[in-house]
């Protein structure tokens, strides 16, 4: 459990600095809200892309062969900064971020289930919530490293009308300039993720195998009704959290909201990720007390709230409620996971991997969100989000008492 932790905490730690890279690529770039939105696009879009494939990996190499697989693909992703930033060119940094989700989603798709069945499934839900506490840890932390390696290391943002008016040489040398920041973070952490593959791969984790049915579970997974419900819970969930903590920093920047710099709207993120590492601790405790159903319908139903109220409200009224969203976001993720794979017995390789393609949601919503800014201003656009929670509502009271039908042979477990 402390070594997978690790991991968790790793990949939350680079999903967050995304977070970081949209305002300061939207001001290298000159681009709208729907098109730095394409940064979660591209990184998110690769959940889809490559789940079903790391399923396979599972299946062939088995989950820590799987895991040190993803850790050095990530590694691989994050040197691609250094020749996207020196260019600099944007599609550069989008591919970089293509390899580096790659990487992540051969390892969610191992980790997640790993532990989820590495003990009692009665506690599964609360052992999900205790390593994603350390992810969360690892997205309240890289905001504080990303705001200051990265915007603060830059020199101040100039204007549109400043860069629109500057010749193409002059653009050149700002762009490098500005990129130049990007370079030593992401060497840092390359270096960090490739050693962190090699102890992974040195280290004795408990063998966890399941009976193989491959006549069966070719389709098979699409009978069972909780865990495709539970996919688009996913999919509106992961949506709705990146969604609002990638517009943050430009949201709390307005006038009318924090009225601050980017650099210092961007030190808020810390606080948004940090009630989700807050929540899910708590949530490793609440949830051998309480029903899973019942946690997630009323972190939901809150979240919907608060992201309303901020809606509605402005100055620190409208920065404070979004920003508690990310408390009841705490235990929505790892909830909607056990909850679908639950009974999956030895389909539980392919429906994680049909759980982690719903993390595309990640690069749909948030795009989405960003056309809804372009057209009817930041304020309003979190309509969004609060569509998102209203369905995990749905889920949580009516979608897991969907009928399933278990899979023929039982998990087996080896430790």
């Amino acid at each position: 459990m402390a070594m997978v932790s690790t991991l968790f905490f790793a990949w939350g730690f680079l999903t967050c600095l995304n977070d970081i890279l949209i305002p300061h690529l939207k001001n290298i770039f000159d681009l709208n809200y729907a098109e730095v939105m394409l940064v979660q696009f591209a990184f998110f879009s690769s959940y889809f892309v490559f789940s079903m494939p790391s399923g396979k990996i599972i299946e062939w190499i088995g989950y820590k062969r799987a895991m040190v697989t993803g850790l050095m693909t990530m590694a691989v992703g994050a040197m691609l900064f250094v020749p996207a930033a020196s260019i600099p060119a944007f599609p550069l940094f989008l591919t970089a971020l293509i390899v580096l989700a790659a990487g992540m989603t051969i390892l969610q798709t191992s980790a997640n289930p790993y532990v989820a069945i590495l003990g009692p499934p009665r506690t599964a839900s609360s052992r999900l919530n205790l390593t994603q506490a350390f992810n969360s840890l690892g997205t309240t932390l890289a905001p504080i490293f990303g705001s200051w390696l990265i915007l603060g290391a830059a020199v101040a943002p100039l204007s549109v009308a400043a860069i629109q008016a500057m010749s193409a040489t002059q653009l050149h040398a700002y762009r490098v300039q500005q990129a130049a920041t990007v370079k030593a973070p992401y060497i840092g952490l390359g270096v960090a993720l490739f050693l962190l593959a090699v102890i992974v791969g040195s280290f004795k984790l408990p063998v966890i195998g399941y009976a193989e049915a491959h006549g069966e579970i070719a389709d098979s997974i699409w009978r069972h009704r909780r865990l495709v419900l539970g996919a688009v819970g996913i999919f509106v969930y992961v949506g709705a959290e990146v969604a609002i903590g990638s517009l943050m920093t430009n949201y709390f920047s307005q006038k009318e909201i924090g009225d601050m710099s980017l650099a210092t709207a961007a030190r808020y993120l810390q606080f948004y990720w940090g009630g989700a590492m807050v929540g899910r601790f708590a949530g490793a405790w609440l949830l051998q007390r309480v029903r899973t159903q019942k946690l997630l319908a009323a972190s939901a139903a809150i979240a919907a709230v608060l992201v309303t109220l901020s809606m509605l409200t402005f100055g620190h009224a409208a920065m404070w409620t979004l920003i508690l969203v990310g408390l009841f976001n705490s235990t929505m993720f790892p909830s909607i996971f056990t909850l679908a794979i639950e009974g999956l017995g030895p389909l539980t390789g392919r429906g994680s991997g049909l759980l982690v393609a719903a993390i595309v949601g990640g690069a749909v919503i948030p795009e989405l969100q960003g056309v809804l800014a372009d057209h009817i201003g930041i304020h309003h656009a979190f309509l969004l989000p609060v569509l998102c929670y209203a369905y995990i509502v749905f889920y949580a009271v009516k979608g897991t008492a969907a009928n399933t039908v278990r899979a023929s042979v039982a998990n087996e477990q080896t430790l």
